[in-house]
């Protein structure tokens, strides 16, 4: 059986069938853990997995407070999950990530760059929508790039191979 056979398994066996996986998370709180990837875009678009207090996935948009889309991924990350969203602060990772990104490439010999940053990444006040609507916490999160850019290598190439994937762990109250 696969993997997504099995999750999904547990789920009916666990939370008593459909009609039951139907209804959402119920109201909670404690540990959880978040991923959040993106794989060959330097764009907005991501996809996230919360587990543990929040189980949910969907995908993510960096935006602004205004709801716009935030190209530069310095303000916020807004998680549309299956049973809402909720919005995460991201301006303070992002200005570790900036900082170490301005090193690149890490291995010049290969054009190629891994580095990682850690940060708090809160939950913003209010954004909750659906299941999330009265949700707060906070994720310590971090920042993993890992690239291969072509050759010769400069600051200025596009990547050929880029993974981003924002991992960690937090407290949450739904």
């Amino acid at each position: 059986m696969s993997m997504l056979g099995v999750a999904a398994c547990g789920v009916l066996l666990a939370g008593g069938g459909a009609a039951a996986a139907a209804k959402g998370p119920a109201a909670t709180g404690g540990k959880a853990n978040i991923l959040i990837y993106s794989i060959n875009s330097d764009g907005p678009h991501f996809r996230a997995v919360v587990t543990g207090a929040v189980g949910d996935y969907g995908p993510a948009v960096t935006v602004y407070p205004d709801g716009k889309i935030d190209p530069m991924h310095d303000s916020e990350i807004e998680l549309k999950l299956a049973h809402g969203s909720f919005r995460l602060a991201i301006g303070g990772l992002d200005k570790k990530f900036v900082k170490a990104a301005s090193h690149e490439p890490t291995y010049p010999r290969t054009c190629s760059s891994f580095f990682h940053v850690t940060a708090a990444m809160p939950v913003i006040k209010g954004s909750g929508t659906g299941a999330y609507r009265a949700i707060t916490g906070s994720f310590q999160v971090t920042a993993t790039l890992n690239e291969v850019n072509p050759k010769p290598c400069a600051a200025s190439t596009r990547f050929l191979w880029q993974v981003i994937v924002l991992a960690g762990a937090g407290t949450v109250s739904v």
